[in-house]
């Protein structure tokens, strides 16, 4: 009998991909889904996605695909060949309907970032987003990825509720990272709650790394992480 439960994704955020099998195989059936992301890309990401995928565990390919339209349809078309789980690219709505095309009917999920768990208005401000507070933003963006044809979309825990209140939401995906359980380290993330605060607030999925692969026992901290969503 497995111990696993898919609403826990696990982020590989490791040097390279031997090392996230080492840490694959330490989980074990505790965890079922995995993210690859963009880190992992020069360290043998697409290989371990397959692998990955070759030994029945979900895939998760994080790489917030933002180009011109025929660029993301062609990146996509490419990547929708390894039958991976889900795949994330911006939100700009033309970047969706992009994706959205070069997928076609394969089995991966277009997911949508929305606003990443890391920035805060101040950091939009550098970058000249324009005015308004995050969640407004979010919640917005999101809306405009849904009827542009994503699957789901990126959202911190804070905005889940309001997203998943959209009527375009409906039979929609939310993923979120930023979720540390009680008492963990924030790291580079701005925008936070604990799993059980993100199962309430609508999330689907939620993404969950450092908590894990940094702790000194890794299973021990994925299976108590999993005791908090069942109980939700």
């Amino acid at each position: 009998m497995t111990t696993s439960d898919d609403r826990l994704i696990v982020g590989l955020d490791l040097p390279h991909a031997p090392a996230a099998l080492d840490l694959v195989e330490t989980l074990g059936d505790a965890v079922s889904f995995y993210k690859v992301g963009l880190g992992m890309l020069t360290g043998g990401g697409l290989g371990l996605a397959n692998e990955l995928k070759g030994q029945g565990k979900r895939v998760f390919l994080d790489m917030k695909l933002f180009d011109i339209s025929a660029t993301v349809e062609a990146a996509v078309r490419g990547l929708a060949q390894f039958g991976l789980d889900f795949l994330t690219v911006h939100g700009d709505p033309h970047v969706v309907r992009a994706a959205v095309k070069g997928r076609g009917d394969g089995p991966t999920k277009i997911l949508a970032v929305t606003i990443l768990t890391s920035l805060d208005r101040d950091d939009l401000d550098d970058a000249l987003i324009r005015g308004g507070a995050i969640p407004d933003l979010v919640v917005e963006r999101a809306r405009r990825a849904f009827e542009a044809g994503a699957d789901g979309v990126i959202a911190s825990p804070q905005e889940a509720a309001a997203i998943r209140a959209l009527p375009e939401a409906k039979g929609r995906l939310i993923i979120t990272p930023g979720v540390r359980p009680a008492g963990a380290a924030l790291g580079d993330q701005k925008r936070v709650a604990t799993p059980a605060e993100a199962l309430k607030a609508g999330a689907d999925h939620l993404v969950i790394a450092r908590p894990i692969w940094a702790a000194p026992d890794p299973r021990a901290s994925a299976l108590s992480i999993l005791e908090e969503i069942r109980a939700v």
